[in-house]
């Protein structure tokens, strides 16, 4: 604690001036240098979200024939995390994590691929809160890579700076239209704050996004940064890399896989090199199941489950937390987290604020993971939302009035369907890869488990919402309902 010396007053700084003047002057001088040592206590924070990867090809979990040593090491001496679930497809996911609500209530229940598919949908950002908003509005440095494919750059190119990032690099979606950007590896078309949308010819999309991220670093280390990195990489096209030849479907595969963790690797490497590692949360995770690519997991072979909400294969993701001397080394949890709980966690570790006038349905697990507590808040999580959304009048609709959705304590998972009625329930202490459906067991855990998660359910709307945008302007390769659709109404 600084203290205050009169004597102080009377070295030559300050020659000429009154007491009362100068120590109205140190006053100041120590409520700035508080201020500042508040801000340089807040952490950097580095999110890496992988695209299609489960587990079963990530080595810390248990995946067999595949080595990714960098993304392990971030296990080895952080913490890892066993019952972390997204939602089971991109859009679902993407708009959970940026918002910390469900689908339920944020709308996107389902897929919609917006610059291909148009039709006036988007992430609408002056409607929505974004976790990057959050801590930009609390003085964080804010940029993003990667894949967005939430909004169409070409009618919003100011969309990346409205959902809260200073600058940005994006792969731009395979935009309706426009079959050159369609590529998001190899020639990828991409989309660059100040410099617009053009194709990389002979580049390596991934390797341009990491090297944004890498110069952002640079320029911006001597401040509080928030580095969102959503990766092109795993989702198909199957390709080569600059480490990998064409070769079979798994061999390729399994190429992207080592390549995203070399990635993973570089960036810890650059934060090492700005000398700000220790000073950096990185979260590592993936958006959903991979899709449809198998290897083996456990002893078993597992085929990707992206867009299903089975555990071991599709919702529960890997998830690891690293920060060295804060967060707390080499620990496994079983503590229960969804990707609501992603921005509520940004904000306090970011001392940033929570939107007053939205819901957030998320719940903040920084304690958890700098190592004042032994647990989560939470005592069930939820995930919902799959396959494409529909039109309805001109605008974006959930399939379903009220989308199938499991949810999970830390021993039973229950599965509800379109109608709201239970239709299994599985003791994953027991029976791990849900192969003992225990829906009409009368067992006084099973019955209770079942009570307790459809109380839960019961708090949820009984319609889910439909996607909140003001619609952009009618293009040409804008979708339009079917003949089906409109007989249907």
């Amino acid at each position: 604690m600084m203290m205050f010396d009169p004597a102080l007053t009377r070295s030559r700084p300050f020659h000429g001036l009154s007491r009362a003047r100068v120590f109205a002057i140190m006053l100041v001088t120590l409520a700035m240098s508080s201020s500042l040592q508040a801000a340089s206590d807040r952490p950097h924070i580095l999110f890496i979200l992988v695209d299609d990867l489960g587990k079963e090809w990530v080595r810390c979990y248990g995946a067999e024939g595949i080595e990714t040593p960098n993304i392990d090491k971030l296990a080895m001496t952080g913490m890892k995390f066993e019952n972390a679930w997204c939602m089971p497809q991109c859009t679902p996911t993407r708009v959970t994590l940026l918002t910390g609500q469900y689908p339920f209530r944020h709308g996107w229940t389902n897929h919609w691929d917006v610059p291909r598919w148009g039709a006036g949908a988007h992430f609408d950002a002056k409607q929505n809160t974004s976790f990057a908003n959050v801590l930009r509005d609390a003085g964080y440095a804010t940029c993003a890579a990667g894949k967005w494919q939430i909004d169409d750059f070409r009618v919003e190119p100011d969309a990346m700076d409205e959902a809260g990032f200073d600058d940005w690099c994006m792969w731009t979606g395979a935009e309706g239209g426009n079959k050159a950007s369609g590529k998001r590896y190899w020639d990828a078309y991409i989309h660059i704050k100040g410099k617009g949308s053009r194709m990389y010819t002979d580049q390596f999309g991934p390797d341009i996004y990491c090297n944004h991220l890498i110069e952002f670093i640079g320029r911006n280390k001597g401040k509080p940064m928030l580095l969102y990195y959503p990766m092109a990489l795993t989702h198909g096209p199957l390709t080569t890399t600059p480490d990998s030849k064409r070769d079979d479907k798994r061999a390729l595969f399994a190429g992207m896989v080592r390549y995203t963790d070399k990635l993973v690797g570089r960036l810890v490497h650059a934060l090492d090199e700005a000398g700000i590692r220790k000073d950096t949360v990185i979260i590592f995770t993936t958006d959903n199941g991979t899709g449809g690519n198998s290897n083996r997991r456990l002893g078993r072979v597992v085929r990707g489950g992206k867009a299903k909400m089975s555990e071991q294969n599709g919702t529960s993701q890997p998830f690891l937390v690293n920060c060295p001397g804060t967060v707390p080394k080499g620990v496994t949890t079983d503590a229960l987290i969804d990707f609501t709980d992603i921005l509520p966690t940004f904000a306090e570790l970011g001392d940033g604020r929570l939107p007053s006038d939205r819901v957030v349905d998320g719940r903040s697990f920084a304690p958890l993971i700098l190592g004042k507590t032994q647990d989560g808040s939470r005592d069930w999580i939820m995930s919902m939302g799959g396959g494409p959304a529909m039109l309805h009048d001109g605008r974006v609709r959930p399939k379903l009035a009220y989308d199938d959705r499991v949810l999970r304590t830390k021993r039973f998972k229950l599965w509800i369907d379109p109608n709201r009625q239970p239709i299994k329930l599985y003791d994953l202490k027991a029976d791990p890869w849900e192969e003992n459906n225990l829906i009409e067991s009368k067992a006084p855990e099973a019955l209770a488990a079942k009570k307790h998660l459809m109380s839960v359910a019961a708090t949820f709307p009984e319609h889910d919402a439909a996607p909140i945008y003001e619609k952009n302007p009618p293009q040409p390769w804008d979708r339009k309902e079917s003949v089906k659709q409109r007989k249907k109404r």
